[in-house]
């Protein structure tokens, strides 16, 4: 499998690292219930997705993201283009304006309503901004659609201030949650798996013994993939639910410590 920096490569500079930015700013705030800013995100990955799509029918990139003027209509001319591949020519053109609409014409862009739709919205968002990530990963470098998606969890690692890394290692840095918490915390920002070594190493952990059972823990109580006649361990749903709760539970006391100094 190819590594993840070398994703969508085909892509010029001026494109990619916008696109592989604004991606990874969506799935960081829903991480952390931010949903207002991640579907103004989803704005502007639409915009850089459209350019993407024009260039590579044209055979030539844009240097830069552009909106056009009429989005809508854009798209639409899209899927004349004959000589890309079909969900290129139309499933990803009718996926932008929805995605644009979220952005313009929801709770996120005006104020009223009786209820409101920011957190559904949000999800719908992300699942609309994980599936075109794969599509393009899965296109550009020809690979089945499971190997595409390992590659779009990678550029999706989710990063939490909780957590430092120099780019080989990674420390919790909130000591006051227990070891679990940050077995989790590191599992869950290291996509898309981990070596349980490194896991080991990262962590600390007093006790290898307990930290094993940990793990083990995790894996029946199926928070974690964990693999360990190969030693690697992977996020499972019900573990990014979790890390989701960890993550407001520290924001919540963070708040109160505030309310205390004033």
């Amino acid at each position: 499998m190819i590594a993840s920096f070398q994703a969508l490569a085909e892509i010029p500079d001026g494109l990619r690292i916008p696109l592989i930015t604004e991606y990874q700013s969506i799935v960081q705030n829903f991480m952390e219930h931010r949903w207002l800013p991640s579907e103004l995100s989803g704005g502007r990955f639409s915009e850089i997705i459209y350019t993407i799509l024009d260039g590579r029918a044209k055979g030539k990139y844009a240097s830069v993201p552009s909106k056009p003027s009429n989005f809508y209509s854009a798209c639409q001319k899209l899927e004349t283009n004959t000589n890309v591949p079909r969900s290129f020519q139309i499933l990803i053109p009718r996926l932008l304006p929805a995605l644009y609409e979220i952005r313009n014409n929801r709770s996120v862009g005006h104020i009223g309503g009786d209820v409101d739709p920011n957190h559904m919205d949000s999800v719908a968002v992300l699942s609309a901004c994980n599936w075109i990530m794969g599509e393009l990963v899965r296109v550009y470098h020809q690979l089945p659609v499971r190997e595409a998606q390992k590659i779009v969890d990678a550029l999706a690692e989710v990063r939490i201030p909780a957590v430092w890394s120099d780019g080989n290692k990674k420390r919790v840095l909130q000591t006051n949650l227990k070891l679990p918490d940050q077995l989790l915390l590191l599992i869950a920002t290291t996509l898309p798996e981990m070596i349980v070594t490194d896991l080991l190493a990262w962590s600390e952990a007093p006790s290898k013994k307990y930290f094993m059972k940990v793990l083990r823990d995790f894996h029946s109580k199926r928070l974690i993939e964990f693999d360990q006649k190969q030693g690697k361990i992977q996020i499972l749903p019900p573990g990014t639910k979790r890390i989701e709760d960890i993550i407001q539970k520290h924001s919540c006391l963070e708040i109160k410590k505030k309310k205390k100094r004033r």
